[in-house]
């Protein structure tokens, strides 16, 4: 390990040059890290994993770091010619194709094992018609369990709306973004573990100067098909509202917080993909914190469901009490924190946390990611990471996806 270390330090001197201040600036931190691997034995490993991605991608945008103004905008004439023909205020196409590629460093299911995915691959159609009235189909393909996102809507204003059909209810912040514009290949497992990412249902949406809301309506398990969306409806329904405040001071930078809160009526509800199945009273809490400047940007956000496990207790009858069972808490939470070192180019870390009371089991799991976008239509992402758990140990895996995104 130590003549990994000069090895790398020498590439550090050799790249150093009087023009080149970031390379000036690598060499002390180089130093420090050096030091905390020689006297810091616990933390060798992670620090190992961290450092040798972050000082790669350092050197290979370092002499972009100062170009300042000299990256003009590129011209993209076939990207202008798509948006004339297809994206208009009535009808707009929209197209994602993702390739995803997964690799564990051991032979296991973990990150999705050794394999090749189509990712969330879609065609969505949407716009505005007269009198204010939207519409939104956005179908999938391949590896997506949801075959149809379906959904219309009135627009009272440019600040309220109301839509009703198949779409992502407002739970959470990390499931907002369509999966084109995530900062990661995947979203933090908060949302797997607690939400189904489709319900069907109705949501007023709207906002009054700073302050932005979100209050829905839903039939609460998901949408598993269309032969099954009569079995789903056991007159309970998932109510969620959200309350955020978006702040955005001079100079391009925005800063938005949010809290979530749901409730979930709906028994034998299967819990996102924990395996578990809630008796039903689900309840579902959070906040979040988000932050987006010209170079830094980052989120931060925490979440909890508190339900009785089904399938524990002295049985249910219609019409009787439930007996109450073992109660679950899922915790999950992560932090997210961005450069971008370039035009094209940004860098990310992020710690994501979930856990379990009733089962024992919690999990920590650091991310390194690289996005680079060559263009408006394509990009790239790539990750790195590193996952500590009480009940699979430590594990490692890369994982990545070249998209295309109209």
């Amino acid at each position: 390990m130590i003549i990994e270390q000069m090895k790398l330090r020498d590439l550090l001197r050799i790249m150093y040059s009087g023009k080149n201040n970031r390379i000036r600036q690598l060499l002390p931190l180089y130093g420090r890290l050096e030091m905390m691997l020689l006297f810091r034995r616990p933390l060798r490993g992670v620090l190992r994993f961290l450092m040798v991605p972050i000082f790669v991608l350092a050197l290979c945008h370092a002499p972009a770091l100062g170009a300042g103004e000299e990256g003009a905008v590129r011209s993209e004439p076939l990207a202008e010619q798509l948006r004339e023909r297809f994206k208009t205020e009535s009808f707009s196409l929209g197209i994602l194709l993702q390739t995803q590629g997964a690799f564990s460093f051991e032979d296991t299911d973990f990150n999705g094992g050794r394999a090749w995915d189509l990712g969330s691959t879609r065609i969505d159609f949407r716009g505005t018609v007269d009198r204010n009235f939207t519409y939104r189909v956005r179908v999938y393909f391949l590896s997506q369990q949801q075959s149809i996102d379906a959904r219309v809507g009135y627009r009272f204003s440019d600040n309220l709306q109301v839509v009703a059909g198949a779409f992502k209810p407002y739970l959470s912040r990390e499931l907002d973004p369509s999966p084109a514009n995530l900062d990661f290949v995947r979203r933090a497992r908060l949302v797997g573990a607690m939400m189904n990412t489709l319900e069907i249902g109705a949501s007023v949406i709207g906002e009054a100067g700073p302050l932005q809301y979100r209050f829905g309506m839903y039939n609460g398990s998901g949408v598993a098909g269309v032969t099954a969306i009569a079995e789903q409806n056991d007159n309970r329904f998932l109510y969620t509202g959200r309350l955020a405040l978006v702040v955005e001071p001079s100079g391009g930078h925005e800063l938005e917080l949010g809290l979530n809160g749901a409730y979930n009526g709906s028994r034998d509800e299967d819990v996102g993909n924990t395996g578990l199945t809630s008796k039903g009273g689900r309840v579902l809490y959070g906040g979040y914190a988000s932050y987006d400047g010209s170079v830094f940007f980052g989120t931060a956000e925490f979440m909890q469901s508190r339900f009785d496990v089904a399938g524990t207790g002295n049985g249910v009858e219609d019409g009787l009490a439930v007996a109450a069972g073992p109660e679950e808490t899922i915790t999950g939470m992560y932090a997210t924190a961005g450069v971008r070192v370039a035009e094209r180019h940004a860098v990310l870390v992020r710690w994501d946390y979930l856990g379990f009371d009733l089962r024992g089991d919690t999990s920590d799991r650091i991310l390194l990611g690289w996005n680079y976008d060559p263009t408006s239509l394509v990009s790239f992402r790539v990750n790195a990471l590193a996952d500590f758990s009480d009940h699979a140990g430590t594990q490692f895996g890369l994982s990545g996806v070249f998209q295309y995104h109209f």
